[in-house]
């Protein structure tokens, strides 16, 4: 297993010795990282500028808002299978990048059969799906984005997304998750909020092999302001921790995300979407619950029926059964309903 790791920051040491969330004076940071008291405070500086938030007390030192468990590639590899090793290619940890998508998308394509992962504590454009931006407050959650080709991606591609939703619901349950469910097409609930999404790009041809990343953005531990924050774009959230008794390790999160997508992979791959329709079904958050389906000009109301074999979302109109596809619609759930 490759690992690269890389930061734009003079001193990344400042940042390992804040995770704490505990007060640490500037003479005593200076000491650790043998720069002057300055240098300490041109570092806390650079660090609010990329989003982290550090508080300064006078006379007492400095101190990160919330203690932040910062990813590890030892603590995530410990998480794979044997198999699962042998199918990365390589694991990528950085500290800052646009967009986790974006850096597999601009690299050549992994070979059939492996995969390279990104993962990164901050993305400064983050996506969602319908170019919505992905707010991922510091240390609050898991950006993983894997790369990987199909041989045939007609034939594999339309229902990937939902394969992807019910490997999420696998990793969340290792974490220790109970009550999660997912929204068709791209959407990881809990209590019908949204802890987490799915964003899939690709590069491919008419026909033959198709260059896939998959973007899985959760939300692991969020603060009273980070909720508020992502809310105020008008997005019920939750956070993994919200369905656990115990909150989870980040790195255990991100370790098993990365476990059960290279498992769904290889899967996917040979049997296509058969095998994830049952368990998909069973994880549906909105059967036989009264939604919209959005198209770019109407919307569309009825009772939701679950997919079909492709993965096409069905939706009970009253007088027929209507069939809609992935990136054409999306599906919002009715207020009021019980």
């Amino acid at each position: 297993m490759a690992v690269s790791i890389a930061s734009r920051l003079d001193h990344p040491l400042l940042l390992v010795l804040l995770a704490d969330g505990q007060l640490h004076s500037g003479e005593w940071l200076g000491k650790e990282l043998n720069v002057s008291r300055a240098a300490v405070w041109k570092g806390m500086e650079r660090l609010r500028a990329l989003g982290v938030e550090v508080q300064a007390l006078p006379r007492r030192g400095y101190r990160l808002s919330n203690p932040v468990e910062l990813l590890d590639a030892q603590r995530i590899g410990a998480e794979l299978g044997p198999q699962r090793i042998g199918q990365l290619r390589k694991l990528e940890l950085l500290f800052e990048v646009d967009s986790t998508n974006t850096r597999l998308l601009g690299n050549a394509p992994p070979p059939c059969g492996s995969a390279d992962v990104c993962l990164s504590e901050l993305q400064h454009a983050g996506r969602g799906r319908r170019g919505r931006r992905w707010i991922a407050p510091f240390g609050g959650g898991v950006a993983l984005s894997v790369a990987w080709t199909f041989s045939d991606g007609a034939r594999t591609l339309p229902a990937l997304s939902l394969g992807v939703g019910v490997a999420v619901w696998r990793a969340l349950v290792r974490a220790g998750a109970q009550g999660v469910t997912l929204k068709w097409p791209n959407d990881i609930w809990f209590q019908d909020r949204k802890i987490g999404g799915v964003l899939i790009e690709l590069r491919a041809e008419a026909s033959g092999p198709a260059h896939v990343v998959i973007g899985v953005g959760l939300n692991v531990a969020l603060s009273a302001a980070a909720r508020r924050e992502i809310e105020a774009g008008g997005v019920r959230v939750a956070a993994v921790a919200d369905a656990c008794a115990v909150a989870p390790s980040r790195n255990l999160v991100a370790g098993a995300l990365l476990d059960e997508l290279l498992s769904m992979l290889g899967q996917f791959e040979r049997e296509g979407f058969a095998a994830f329709r049952d368990a998909w079904m069973a994880l549906d958050a909105l059967s036989g619950r009264p939604v919209q389906v959005l198209l770019a000009d109407t919307a569309i109301s009825g009772t939701a029926r679950g997919v079909d074999q492709e993965g096409a979302l069905l939706l009970d109109t009253g007088d027929r059964v209507q069939r809609f596809v992935s990136g054409e619609a999306s599906l919002r759930v009715i207020e009021g309903d019980t």
